[in-house]
Parts: structure tokens; sequence; C-alpha cells
């Protein structure tokens, strides 16, 4: 049973990282338009990506966690 959750981890890893990576371009692109945008404008589109990037980092990670207790819990 426990050779199940490895894959899962992985895929979650990989999932985190590419999460990582879209919020990360998504900031930078976002400092170039900032540069250029009058303050108190509200949130750009990519702000709120970077937002939508970092909360699916975070449900992946979370997801993670998850498969990792029970493998460790599977595995007493």
């Amino acid at each position: 049973m426990k050779y199940f959750f490895i894959p899962i981890i992985l895929v979650l890893m990989v999932l985190v990282v590419i999460s990582l990576g879209r919020g990360f371009h998504a900031f930078m692109q976002g400092m170039r338009e900032d540069a250029d945008r009058a303050p108190g404008s509200g949130p750009t589109e990519l702000q709120l990506k970077q937002n939508r990037m970092m909360w699916a980092r975070i449900k992946y990670q979370l997801a993670a966690v998850l498969v990792v207790v029970l493998l460790l819990a599977m595995s007493r």
C-alpha cells in the first residue's frame, strides 16, 4: 500500500513546483507593470493570479503532508 502513496507524493511535489514557478512568473510580470500604474487603483490581474498560485501551492503542500502522515501512520 505504501507504494501507492509514493507516486502521489511525487505528483504533489511537481504540482507545488509548477504553481510556485507560475506564481513567480506572475510576480515578475507584475513588477514591471506596477512601475507604470497609479497607486491605489486596486489589484491587477497578475496580482490576483499570484494569489491564486500561492493558494494552490499551499493546498498541494498540505495534501503532500497529509499523504506523508498517512504513509508514516501505516508504517507503524
